[in-house]
């Protein structure tokens, strides 16, 4: 098929008279060099001087017009982020919640331990390394977990891999942080109790 002078291959196509095919609305798409709005009179005043009952409105650039496309899948992009943030806090404060309440529940056998000559260093280490195990294991099966359905999320995704390396760098780290934390801080507090209150401890 040529078209102004240029061969362009495209499916079969026919056009029909707008009496024939009638819309509600028409689009119009004029390229300027200029300045675009000072076209408005223009061509108000040249589609009023063709068809005195055409109605010339929303008159923008392309700029506008694909800002306005996008708005509302930008806004439900922002909501999802938004809900997924809330989560991964839920889910962090969740865990500290947990791990910390299980290290303190250790707090008579740090006592212990305490007692028995055990260095306070020595103790911290041995409850952030067991803390860190555990965290290691879940976020690997969450991981491949996270992998395995990443064929699902790549059709609902738009300038991001389903695979995304910042996103699987970011998630584990920060749980991992929040275990040590978690782990770290009641630990040194258990460790800074007197053994006979530790031994004492119900």
């Amino acid at each position: 098929m040529k078209y102004l002078g240029l061969t362009v291959d495209t499916d079969p196509a026919y056009y029909m008279p707008f009496g024939q095919s009638y819309g509600p609305q028409m689009f119009l798409a004029v390229r300027s060099s200029g300045d675009a709005a000072l076209l408005a009179g223009t061509l108000r005043r040249d589609i009023q001087s063709m068809d005195p009952n055409v109605t010339l409105a929303q008159i923008g650039t392309m700029e506008q017009s694909l800002a306005l496309a996008v708005s509302q899948p930008r806004f439900d992009t922002m909501l999802l982020a938004l809900f997924a943030g809330i989560a991964l806090l839920l889910a962090a404060v969740g865990i500290y919640g947990l791990i910390a309440y299980s290290v303190a529940q250790r707090t008579h056998e740090i006592g212990v331990r305490m007692a028995l000559g055990a260095a306070r260093s020595d103790v911290v280490r041995m409850v952030v390394r067991q803390g860190a195990s555990l965290a290691v294991i879940g976020i690997a099966i969450g991981l491949v977990g996270a992998f395995a359905l990443t064929r699902l999320l790549k059709t609902m995704l738009f300038g991001v891999g389903a695979t995304d390396v910042l996103t699987f760098t970011a998630a584990p780290l920060g749980i991992m942080l929040v275990v040590l934390l978690a782990t770290f801080v009641p630990a040194l507090r258990a460790t800074r109790v007197s053994p006979v209150v530790a031994l004492r401890y119900e």
